[in-house]
């Protein structure tokens, strides 16, 4: 659900540095343009690297946890969707239903929910995972807190 998202915000940042850099490349500090656009990229590509590592440490711990198989698929981005779905015991069709808008966000509650069951927890747990800066805590819980 939000690596789709993060993609989509990563490219529209890189386009825009690129295009704010070349627009700034026209005056005469074209070099610190291009450093500033560089540093700016650079900077958002770390930072979404450390997201995704640390989202699919908490999904790969979430499915050993559970006793889940092949926890490695955290890794791989659109697969880590099935891994989830296994997680959460719903049917491996549903990653059908992520590619409808809208109806996406709805089942990725549905999912999460059912996620936080099977680590245990309560499901509204699952239902947190639409609030932004929540929704980075959540998968970290429920991988590492007993």
């Amino acid at each position: 659900m939000n690596r789709g998202l993060w993609l989509s915000v990563a490219l529209g940042l890189m386009t825009f540095s690129i295009s704010a850099g070349t627009a700034f490349a026209q005056d005469d500090h074209s070099e610190l343009s291009a450093l500033f656009g560089g540093m700016f990229v650079l900077v958002f590509l770390l930072f979404f690297a450390a997201i995704y590592v640390y989202m699919a440490l908490a999904m790969q711990t979430i499915a050993q946890k559970t006793k889940t198989d092949n926890a490695w698929l955290a890794w791989i981005p659109i697969v880590n969707i099935v891994l989830l779905l296994n997680i959460a015991r719903k049917p491996v069709w549903w990653i059908i239903l992520f590619l409808i808008p809208l109806v996406n966000i709805v089942i990725a509650i549905i999912v999460w929910m059912g996620v936080a069951e099977a680590r245990g927890k309560e499901n509204w747990w699952g239902i947190l995972m639409i609030v932004p800066v929540v929704n980075l805590i959540v998968p970290g819980y429920l991988a590492w807190v007993d």
